[in-house]
């Protein structure tokens, strides 16, 4: 008989749920968690469907996730089609089947497993899922924070199923992320034609130096949770293409990933220190996607410390490397927070897999984290 963590892996992957699209993942979730005594508020906004679900009252331990993914690419390269999920050789294959379906169905089956041998557990399990983590993060998890704020709701606890795994389950654990601030700089110059550079001012002249002074700001040292900021370029633009024309802008745009030393304020102000010294007309443009946390050791990484050395004999590296999280909405409600989950080497790639027994074992393990912490 087929493995019912492998199943559901399954039947959520043949669902193209390309974010922020959820095309009826959650309503197979949610059926499976009423199943077994849950009660479950739905979060619908716009395009995205969210859901928050909990059984028990007290100390609660929360399991966050995502039933979206990301576009598969060209179809053709896969080794088959990205949403028939097929098995060869102990290994799923499917958009998906990494992140983060199958920690989905870890979590549902362990949270099935522990209700049925510890019906009278103490505290509270609850879930909340979203459906645009990969996409603007606009309506989900955000929004879920939100309403549960409203309610005096409060979460002690939360497992976050993305990824973080490297050659083994449990490798490494994240207890933090940094934070994500990108500046849209717009230098404004003078359009004209290039033999004529007198009756012009050239943006790209006057910007060049600004950015290479930018990009070398040191800004903090890190600590011991994060290292230092970083600054980079992912795109710039000026004109049209033309070998005669002097552009009238030239906009270039930065992203910073910072720690906990730093304030968004005080990245501001370096820019603009910079900036406003120089004789320039520029406008810039500020967009914020998260706030850096950090959850220093305490009962949820002991505990989630101890499950692991009891699987894979092995204890986690803890680290806050990667991109932001839905870790970081969650956050503002003092939560103790972690991510774990399946290894991240596939993830959005062409022919994205996972190992059947990594489906096992997480599951096993979010299983032996609800034990120690609820019972």
């Amino acid at each position: 008989m087929i493995c019912p963590i492998v199943k559901l892996t399954q039947d959520l992957i043949r669902i193209p749920s390309i974010s922020p699209q959820d095309l009826g993942c959650q309503d197979i979730l949610i059926q499976r968690l009423l199943a077994i005594g849950f009660i479950v508020k739905t979060i619908n906004i716009a395009d995205t469907k969210n859901f928050w679900a909990y059984r028990g009252e007290g100390t609660t331990l929360t399991f966050a996730g995502h039933t979206d993914v990301v576009p598969p690419g060209d179809n053709t390269k896969w080794h088959t089609d990205p949403f028939n999920p097929i098995i060869d050789n102990g290994i799923l294959f499917g958009r998906g089947a990494s992140d983060m379906k199958g920690a989905l169905s870890a979590m549902i089956v362990a949270a099935e497993r522990f209700v049925i041998k510890c019906p009278n557990y103490s505290g509270r399990l609850s879930f909340l899922i979203t459906s645009d983590e990969e996409s603007s993060a606009v309506h989900g998890t955000k929004k879920v924070v939100d309403y549960l704020i409203s309610k005096s709701e409060k979460i002690d606890y939360c497992i976050v199923g993305e990824p973080s795994s490297t050659s083994i389950i449990g490798d490494v654990i994240k207890n933090g992320r940094r934070g994500s601030i990108t500046a849209d700089l717009t230098i404004h110059g003078i359009q004209g034609h290039i033999a004529y550079p007198e009756l012009a001012d050239n943006p790209i002249h006057k910007g060049l130096p600004i950015i290479l002074e930018i990009l070398s700001i040191k800004l903090d040292n890190g600590n011991d949770y994060f290292p230092p900021t970083s600054i980079n370029i992912p795109t710039i633009h000026a004109g049209e293409d033309s070998s005669n024309v002097i552009p009238e802008s030239l906009c270039v745009k930065f992203n910073l990933r910072f720690s906990t030393e730093l304030s968004v304020r005080e990245i501001k102000l370096a820019f603009h220190s910079i900036l406003d010294k120089k004789n320039i007309k520029y406008s810039i443009k500020w967009s914020l996607s998260g706030y850096p946390f950090i959850t220093k050791k305490g009962i949820l990484i002991n505990k989630v410390t101890k499950c692991i050395l009891k699987f894979n004999q092995n204890k986690p590296m803890l680290s806050t490397s990667g991109g932001t999280s839905d870790g970081r909405f969650i956050s503002i409600m003092g939560s103790e927070i972690i991510e774990l989950g399946l290894t991240n080497s596939t993830i959005h790639k062409i022919n994205e897999c996972v190992k059947i027994s990594d489906l096992k074992i997480l599951s096993l393990m979010y299983q032996n984290i609800m034990q120690r912490l609820l019972v």
